[in-house]
């Protein structure tokens, strides 16, 4: 708040008090008063009138700049009437009360729509827990029913079981806290437990994979770290070429941290657009072609998990030539990773 623009605010007064002074002084002409009194009449109050206003306007600034540089440290701004000095003039308790109403306010729609959010989210799950049962049910069908048609099927099952796998993960992708338990764990039970879930779909596609240097212990949960590396090789699957079909997949030790290379020989990526794989809902040109129609999901899930868990994860890629994801564990202990979060 200028000076300029406050004593403009306050002009009325300003002009008001000027007129009533001119005013006295008019009205004394007649009466026998001498004239260092009526300097004095006139003078004063104008004295007055600027101290008071420098007076309230130091007051005033100081609290509405306070105001805002609190606000502009704040995150969550409606929480500011929290942080406030309780002002000592009308105005500003007045502004006060309505910033405490308006918080109140925005805390209540908050609390509604967590509230909201977490039956829709409790329903999801449920919904995905109900629908595994059928889905078991039909690979079980199948299994004692091989043929053609029913193999057919059973790579369709495979895939609907692969989205609504998906699907939870999402669901639980903004409290991953809750559900994680970070450990020591071997880098070689996560990279079969992969494998072993993903075997049926890699060994349809003809996928050759080239396993080494795996035998590292890592800090971070098995189960999720199991998913983040499935939709890696799901996707390195999906953009396969029609021979020679191979993923790579090793490890390697630096100084802080363990990286877990993900190496296939697919179509790969256009290099315009390998700042963009991780955005949500990004398909690329890859993923707009008939036979692939990708959701843009995957890797925007993977890259979300891998921060919350504290993992680092980088892509690298070549059109025609194949593609690198790396999965970079740091070698502090778990404590240092459950910070990050």
């Amino acid at each position: 708040m200028s000076f300029a623009k406050y004593i403009k605010e306050k002009l009325i007064y300003i002009i008001l008090i000027l007129f009533g002074i001119i005013t006295s002084e008019i009205l004394l002409i007649p009466f026998n008063i001498i004239y260092i009194v009526r300097i004095y009449i006139g003078i004063v109050p104008i004295i007055l009138l600027f101290i008071c206003l420098l007076i309230e306007y130091y007051t005033k600034n100081k609290f509405y700049k306070t105001l805002k540089d609190r606000l502009n440290e704040l995150d969550e701004k409606y929480l500011i009437s929290e942080i406030i000095n309780s002002p000592n003039f009308i105005e500003g308790k007045i502004l006060e009360e309505c910033l405490q109403d308006v918080e109140k306010s925005m805390l209540e729609h908050v609390n509604k729509y967590k509230y909201l959010q977490k039956d829709y989210k409790e329903y999801i799950e449920l919904w995905i827990h109900e629908i595994k049962i059928p889905i078991a049910t039909g690979k079980m069908i199948i299994e004692n029913n091989k043929n053609t048609v029913t193999q057919s099927i059973n790579e369709e099952l495979d895939k609907i079981d692969n989205y609504t796998e998906q699907a939870l993960y999402y669901a639980r992708s903004n409290n991953v806290e809750k559900d994680y338990y970070i450990k020591r764990t071997s880098l070689l039970e996560i990279v079969n437990n992969t494998i072993l879930k993903n075997k049926l779909v890699l060994r349809q596609n003809n996928i050759n994979i080239n396993l080494h240097d795996l035998n590292y212990d890592v800090y971070t949960d098995n189960k999720w770290c199991t998913f983040i590396l499935s939709q890696i090789i799901q996707n390195s699957i999906k953009y396969s070429k029609k021979d020679n079909k191979e993923i790579k997949i090793f490890g390697e030790s630096k100084k802080e941290k363990i990286i877990l290379h993900i190496v296939d020989n697919g179509i790969g990526i256009k290099k315009g657009e390998i700042t963009r794989v991780f955005d949500k809902g990004f398909t690329g040109t890859n993923g707009r072609t008939e036979n692939k129609k990708s959701t843009g999901i995957g890797l925007y899930l993977t890259k979300k998990l891998c921060d919350k868990l504290g993992i680092g994860i980088e892509l690298n890629s070549k059109q025609d030539i194949g593609t690198e994801v790396k999965i970079i564990f740091p070698k502090n202990s778990y404590t240092d990773i459950l910070n990050k979060n």
